[in-house]
Order: C-alpha cells, then structure tokens, then sequence
C-alpha cells in the first residue's frame, strides 16, 4: 500500500499529477486546488489513498491530513466512489459547512455526478459526519469567499460550470472585477 510519495512533480489535466520517485513516475489524482498550488519541476511531498479494485488501482493525493480524512469519510459513504469523493475535496470547507447549516442541497447538485436526489442523501450523510469528526472540515488554506463569489458561484453553476473549475475561474481573475456580474462575465471570456 502507498502511503507517501515524495518527488519532482509534473502538472497534467487538472486535477492529475505525475510524481517522478527516483524515475519511476506516479500518476496521482489530487483535489483542485492541490494541483494549482504545485509547479512543475518543484519536489513535492503528498499523502496517499492507494484505491484498488479488481479493475483498476488508482493514487489519489493530499496534501493535508484534514482533506485526506474527509476524503477517506466520503469513501466510506454509500454511493460514493473515488472520483466523486475526490470532487467532493475539491469544494471549500467553508462552502460544504454553509451547506451543512443551512441545509441547502443547491450547492452540492453543482458538484459534478451530483443530482438532487444524491444531494440529498450526501447532505444528511455529510451533516452526520460533521457531527462526528468536526476536525476535518476545517482547513489552514484559503479564506472564505466574499458575497460576491458565492453570487458568481451560483451564477457559473447555473450556467452548467461544475463548481470545481467555476471556483478555479474564480480565484484565477484579478482583484479590479468587483461586483458578481462583472466577475461572471470575465469567467465566461476566460472559459
């Protein structure tokens, strides 16, 4: 089992990376915003979920504990498979907390191979396990989202943009768009 890999890390799509371990290349699923915070040629240290089955054996990367619990927590969920668990990582705290609280199913049927009635059943699954292991929707790295980036969230999401690469769109603009409308339409230029 693969626990650890440490090397020289090279971006593909995103989401994937190759980590170089004294030649030997790993490919390794990683949540969105671990693949824009890595540059290629750069030594890396991630932890890994090493997911076999009988078809296929996949590395899926972290780079801090909190993600790769909740990660794990996601996998252990019925219905839930490795890649939507990954999604799953790749939306903030913050957001998946808001949606805990208000109850608000919206925000995860804009998580991709999430429909209403998943939402639904991920929303109660979900507010379970934060009742149970609070720690790991908690995270050190990024702030909150403004009002207007939840405008703009919902706005992208209702356009059909899965909330993953809505987010990356997002956080890629400059500080000069203020107000949502203005941030959307440089998302959808930039798209």
């Amino acid at each position: 089992m693969i626990s650890l890999l440490r090397g020289m890390v090279r971006r593909g799509a995103p989401g994937e990376l190759t980590i170089d371990v004294h030649g030997v290349g790993y490919g390794v699923a990683v949540p969105l915003d671990v693949w824009e915070q890595t540059e290629d040629g750069k030594e890396q240290e991630l932890t890994i979920v090493t997911f076999v089955r009988e078809d296929r054996l996949e590395l899926f990367g972290f780079s801090d504990a909190a993600t790769k619990a909740l990660f794990q927590a996601a996998l252990a969920l019925p219905g839930i498979g490795p890649r939507l668990a990954l999604e799953l990582c790749s939306v903030p705290r913050h957001l998946l907390r808001t949606a805990i609280d208000q109850q608000e199913t919206h925000l995860l049927t804009t998580i991709k191979g999430v429909g209403k009635k998943t939402a639904e059943k991920l929303l109660l699954d979900l507010k379970s396990l934060f009742e149970r292991r609070p720690e790991i929707f908690h995270t050190a790295t990024g702030a909150p989202s403004t009002p207007h980036d939840q405008d703009a969230l919902d706005a992208l999401t209702a356009l059909g943009y899965d909330t993953a690469t809505a987010l990356h769109a997002l956080r890629e603009l400059p500080a000069e768009f203020t107000t949502a409308q203005e941030r959307v339409t440089a998302v959808l230029r930039s798209l």
